[in-house]
């Protein structure tokens, strides 16, 4: 799988999405990683002169709870798939009165609440420490945002993603605490998948689609799957439209960002010293400096 295309763009979302205007679906991946199998195959398509490469982050039939998702081996097979850019669409409750459901939010910032997940490649004898200061591609985001635009999407520039551990929802004084911290959305999905595409040097954002209030708010009904599912099906709609006008006038770009040559500075480790062993689980993400 280390020979496919490169420069291939992956989007991370429901399956829904795969059904958009003027797309061809090539081929569907069966990847295995070193971390086992990812959630779903890859659907490998093309829209205008861009390959794309699809993956249901909780399997076709959302079968999988976002505690249980692989993450690591989900960016492992992009990363095999010649994924270099990387579009998380995930559903969100906002924390904001002035974030409405049926919106989206380009977020910035990212918050980690949760607990027991695999959230790096680097478990030594390799050890890596990359910086997330900035966990998303400001200019991945940019370009999100202008095709959001281009879409009539309302679109709120820049936020911070509360990820809790779920499958639960949050109770009112977990929604108020958050709010408190000055977190604008919550899911449950965001992390560790951020840090993980970091390491593998993926360009990273996320398009978070609200489709509730959480429970704070005390004029609309609590958050519930139904209601979520309805203003899902409405969101599914507007994220197609937006990753039509995205492609339509895609052009490949080099990230400035420091996406790419995130391990640069990170790898503590000679890894010239090293045998096959240690460099095998996470030789697609150090290949090139090797």
């Amino acid at each position: 799988m280390s020979r496919l295309t490169p420069h291939r763009t992956g989007i991370i979302g429901g399956s829904g999405l795969y059904h958009i205007d003027g797309i061809e679906v090539l081929d569907t991946l069966t990847i295995d990683t070193p971390y086992g199998a990812p959630s779903d195959e890859l659907v490998l398509a093309r829209i205008g002169n861009q390959e794309i490469v699809f993956l249901p982050r909780h399997g076709r039939n959302h079968s999988i709870p976002p505690h249980k998702i692989n993450y690591r081996a989900n960016i492992y097979a992009m990363k095999l798939a010649g994924v270099n850019r990387l579009i998380s669409i995930s559903a969100v409750g906002s924390l904001r009165k002035h974030i409405h459901p049926g919106e989206f939010v380009l977020v910035d910032q990212f918050v980690d609440r949760t607990h027991g997940r695999e959230s790096t490649f680097f478990d030594g004898p390799i050890v890596a420490h990359v910086s997330m200061a900035d966990p998303v591609c400001n200019e991945l985001r940019e370009e999100l945002a202008t095709a959001c635009r281009k879409a009539d999407i309302t679109t709120h520039q820049g936020g911070r993603y509360l990820v809790m551990q779920g499958p639960q929802f949050s109770s009112r004084a977990e929604s108020e605490l958050y709010r408190s911290w000055g977190m604008d959305v919550i899911g449950m999905t965001n992390l560790p998948e951020a840090k993980l595409a970091r390491e593998a040097e993926i360009c990273y954002a996320t398009v978070a689609m609200c489709t509730d209030y959480d429970c704070w708010h005390g004029q609309e009904e609590d958050v519930s799957v139904q209601s979520i599912v309805e203003v899902m099906q409405q969101n599914v709609t507007r994220a197609k439209a937006m990753l039509h006008a995205f492609f339509a006038g895609y052009q490949q770009s080099t990230c400035h960002c420091g996406c790419r040559e995130a391990l640069e500075q990170g790898i503590f480790a000679d890894l010239s010293s090293l045998d096959d062993d240690a460099i095998r689980p996470v030789h697609a993400l150090v290949a090139r400096l090797l």
